[in-house]
């Protein structure tokens, strides 16, 4: 046998946990997107809704990892990096694993319905159109990419539905754009990274680089152009030190983005969390971008 990759090694943690992938779960930091908009995050009631929004992704994204790796088990055990994971390679039963899924959909809609009706609703709208993907439209062409895309969109919807706040055109349009850009550059570096060995994975087999390669570009201009507009509305009645703050953030966004598009281009978006967790050029520009948008928003 050939020495275990630096990925494949044992992790400490259990199974059960691992098979929920936790790493993913940075994703759900979206739900800050619509309290960091309307400028009211460090309001202390909208902080706790949004904490407890944040809890409740995680509980119903950890039900839905389980129920699509049990789905993809056997496609999981041919893949590169997805045999590893611990139903693919063993570790957990469907059985348990399905079990699991359940518990953590019942609390996050309890959850969710303890802070908001409408983010109980929000919750298992995701649910709903998340299992609808896995078990019946995963192998439907823009079909799936929008089922995909509709989770990080309703995880930015989450936070303002949590807390009563209202959600802006601009705020709906750059949250799905943006999620689209982020699906389209997952599947086009998937491509990239199986090469022939793509149509393994039948969410793939119908698509090619190049039509990707046409989605995320499309969407990466409508969110720079939707974001821009929004920017240059914003006119607080201070602006600090007489600086228009929110449309300085515009560069700074523009080029997290290309930076973005560069590691797609590349193919490694494969895992956008771990995009965003191991790439120190993105992590400083999103600092440089974070900055003038909280002084625009907040002054």
């Amino acid at each position: 046998m050939t020495e275990l990759e630096p990925s494949a090694r044992p992790s400490r943690l259990p199974a059960a946990l691992r098979a929920m992938r936790p790493r993913q779960w940075v994703k759900n930091v979206l739900v800050l997107a619509a309290p960091v908009a309307a400028g009211s995050l460090f309001q202390v009631p909208v902080l706790i809704s949004t904490a407890w929004a944040f809890l409740a992704f995680c509980l119903i994204s950890a039900s839905i990892y389980l129920i699509n790796d049990v789905r993809d088990v056997e496609a999981d055990r041919q893949h590169p990096k997805k045999r590893l994971r611990p139903i693919a390679a063993g570790e957990l039963s469907p059985r348990t694993a399905l079990v699991l899924a359940a518990v953590c959909l019942v609390a996050a809609v309890a959850l969710g319905w303890f802070v908001a009706p409408l983010l109980a609703l929000t919750v298992a709208v995701y649910w709903v159109l998340q299992v609808g993907y896995s078990l019946f439209l995963k192998n439907e062409p823009i079909i799936d990419l929008a089922m995909v895309a509709s989770g990080f969109l309703l995880r930015a919807v989450a936070g303002g539905v949590a807390s009563g706040i209202e959600l802006s055109q601009w705020f709906l349009l750059v949250a799905a754009f943006g999620s689209l850009f982020m699906v389209a550059g997952k599947r086009y570096s998937e491509i990239s990274e199986l090469g022939a060995e793509a149509g393994t994975r039948a969410s793939l087999a119908r698509y090619t680089a190049t039509y990707l390669r046409f989605v995320w570009t499309l969407a990466c201009t409508a969110v720079i152009l939707c974001y821009s507009l929004w920017a240059f509305e914003q006119h607080g009645d201070l602006e600090w030190l007489g600086l228009p703050w929110a449309a300085l953030s515009i560069a700074p966004f523009t080029l997290a983005l290309l930076r973005y598009a560069y590691v797609i281009d590349r193919g490694d978006a494969g895992e956008p969390e771990d995009v965003v967790l191991t790439d120190r050029v993105l992590q400083v520009l999103a600092v440089l971008w974070v900055v003038p948008l909280g002084i625009g928003v907040f002054s």
